[in-house]
């Protein structure tokens, strides 16, 4: 186990050294949500939330052939909605979202998923997370980091951020890692954290992380 790092340039070194092994480890490491358009990417991460992506990925192919784009979606029925992703969990929730995010890109963005930070956090259930999540996969811009529950664990673990508030977090994290990276760091890390970081019994023996790591047990 190693010291935590205090100073921010401490802070930054290890997070550079991280994020280079994390690259070596998960050279393939993507977005592990299924999607050909950011209107497919948008619906996916809405049904995300308390839910697994093998979940997602196992509803969105009947809900894409029903309503393939934000026009079609925006004319469904509550009903019909909330029977093709019932299996996600929170379904109603769920579905209220989705019908008033189509609603609103058909209205007031002509169809077309908007491609700022503004414009996405303004769209019923889409928080900055879900926007940081189409910004940096859908349209290739890095505009902030994600920040899921094992970007906050880990995040922690290293000793990179105190913060438990999800936008306090990314901003701990912007300034330790370079920007062009911000999209594929969080992959690395969810990547991570599914199978090695895991919240209840992390295997730090054979951890990439291991003699860097504040929380190691080895």
């Amino acid at each position: 186990m190693t010291a935590r790092p205090r100073s921010l340039a401490a802070k930054r070194t290890l997070a550079a050294e991280i994020e280079t092994r994390l690259r070596r480890e998960y050279p393939t490491a993507h977005c592990e949500l299924d999607f050909r358009t950011p209107y497919e990417l948008l619906v996916a991460t809405i049904l995300s939330a308390q839910c697994t992506d093998k979940r997602v990925n196992m509803v969105t192919p009947a809900l894409f052939a029903k309503w393939p784009d934000a026009r079609a979606l925006a004319r469904a029925t509550p009903s019909a909605l909330e029977k093709v992703i019932q299996s996600t969990g929170f379904f109603r929730a769920k579905a209220k979202s989705l019908l008033g995010m189509a609603r609103v890109v058909v209205e007031e963005h002509g169809g077309e998923i908007p491609t700022t930070m503004e414009a996405l956090v303004a769209l019923p259930g889409v928080g900055r997370k879900t926007a940081n999540v189409l910004l940096g996969n859908a349209f290739g811009r890095n505009e902030g980091i994600v920040v899921d529950t094992h970007v906050a664990r880990l995040s922690a673990r290293f000793g990179l951020t105190r913060a438990t508030d999800a936008v306090k977090i990314e901003a701990e994290l912007m300034p330790l890692f370079a920007r062009d990276g911000w999209a594929l760091l969080s992959h690395l890390l969810i990547w991570h954290g599914r199978r090695a970081c895991t919240a209840r019994a992390p295997k730090c023996e054979g951890c990439v992380l291991a003699d860097i790591c504040p929380s190691s047990s080895i």
